[in-house]
């Protein structure tokens, strides 16, 4: 099942993706259930089909919001895929333990919405970063590794952008410039993936491709993500892990490619889907 959030008619709704469109939630039950967080937190994802109506509306006449518009958390794992560091552009060792930050929610925007350009000298770092998101559905604190995979309703896809040259600051300013990054287009529930380690992530930049590699090779899994972030925090229906970008990214190029006003960025996960965006003036 593929989930959405969306804004049709000017009103904000969600519901199922189909290949005839989007089956939005009836609206009698809006009131008790207006939104996809609380649709995992009441643990009603196996009966969703019945909450939504017949009719499909056309994609093409819609506009996807991230997926969970109203995230508890959002927290990311940073230096998860062996390649050069971005910020001095020098091969960093492996992280003896798991690398995290967080993202605020305004930072991030929907599939097919135009990605803010950061103004002044911080336009000039402006980097990609595809990633594999997973999405929580069950609470837990203190989560083993073994069990990990359980809390974990679905997937999706994050452009993680980032301002290399901020980041010399400090990694939460680099990482939190206004729309400066996106998630979606929707959410794949895990009944659709069998094994996360053998899908593929690519990016492309103008239809140029810039990244590839399978979720297999994080130097730490998916399962060791959660186990480590649920020592720190509890971890709650809605909240997102953003699981690392690999290698290819501009900042760790030479020369570097950083992104321009009008570039197209395309992050591309198999089973998943693809998410696009433009960015910006």
């Amino acid at each position: 099942m593929k989930l959405a959030s969306f804004v049709v008619n000017g009103g904000e709704n969600f519901g199922i993706v189909t290949n005839e469109g989007i089956l939005p939630v009836k609206e009698g039950l809006k009131a008790l259930l207006p939104d996809l967080k609380t649709l995992f937190e009441e643990q009603k994802v196996e009966d969703f089909e019945t909450f939504c109506e017949n009719n499909p509306i056309p994609l093409s006449k819609v506009s996807l919001l991230p997926p969970i518009p109203n995230p508890g958390k959002i927290i990311c794992a940073g230096m998860n895929y062996r390649k050069p560091y971005p910020v001095d552009g020098v091969a960093a060792p492996d992280p003896g333990n798991v690398v995290i930050f967080a993202r605020h929610t305004e930072t991030l925007i929907g599939h097919g919405a135009n990605l803010e350009l950061p103004s002044g000298k911080a336009a000039e770092t402006y980097d990609f970063e595809g990633e594999i998101v997973a999405v929580i559905g069950k609470s837990g604190r203190f989560i083993s590794k073994d069990d990990a995979l359980k809390h974990v309703i679905g997937y999706s896809i994050m452009n993680e952008g980032s301002v290399r040259g901020w980041m010399k600051h400090s990694v939460h300013a680099g990482k939190n410039f206004h729309a400066s990054g996106s998630w979606g287009p929707w959410i794949t529930t895990v009944d659709e993936i069998d094994d996360l380690s053998s899908l593929k992530l690519e990016t492309h930049v103008n239809g140029k491709l810039m990244q590839s590699a399978l979720a297999g090779e994080m130097i730490f899994s998916l399962s060791e993500l959660i186990a480590y972030i649920s020592n720190l925090l509890q971890l709650n229906p809605g909240d997102i892990i953003a699981t690392g970008s690999p290698d290819g990214t501009g900042g760790s190029r030479n020369p570097t490619a950083f992104l321009n006003s009008g570039d197209c960025v395309e992050v591309s996960v198999e089973r998943i889907g693809t998410l696009k965006n433009y960015v910006g003036a």
